[in-house]
């Protein structure tokens, strides 16, 4: 039997840290410093209040304190705090937007059912 708590681990770029190009991770990560490329996490993805992405953003949840320029896809839900500011296409299940926010862009809502249930 594998040891699947490896798999959802979390990664941290802190702040004041630049990464360039493409992150994939089967967990969860948290962005406080500088990414311009794509990201991608089979689980949570925040990006901190000193956070900024320039580029494609997907995760299960997506959590946005600081910045983001690029597109936003997340499975389930996603939250743009008071100071966030989001410049891009988000696509989203659920979509919380608090007081203070900015936000630019286009806005697709999809239903996340499982399969073989009526609602």
């Amino acid at each position: 039997m594998a040891d699947n708590s490896a798999v959802k681990n979390l990664n941290l770029i802190g702040a004041g840290t630049t990464v360039e190009g493409k992150i994939r991770t089967q967990g969860s990560i948290r962005v406080d410093g500088k990414l311009t490329g794509e990201v991608h996490a089979a689980e949570n993805l925040a990006v901190g209040i000193t956070g900024e992405i320039e580029g494609l953003v997907t995760g299960r949840n997506v959590t946005v304190g600081g910045k983001v320029k690029g597109n936003i896809t997340s499975v389930e839900k996603l939250v743009l705090e008071s100071k966030a500011v989001v410049r891009g296409d988000v696509k989203a299940s659920k979509l919380v937007i608090d007081e203070g926010a900015v936000f630019d862009g286009k806005v697709t809502m999809s239903e996340n059912r499982p399969t073989g249930q009526n609602y």
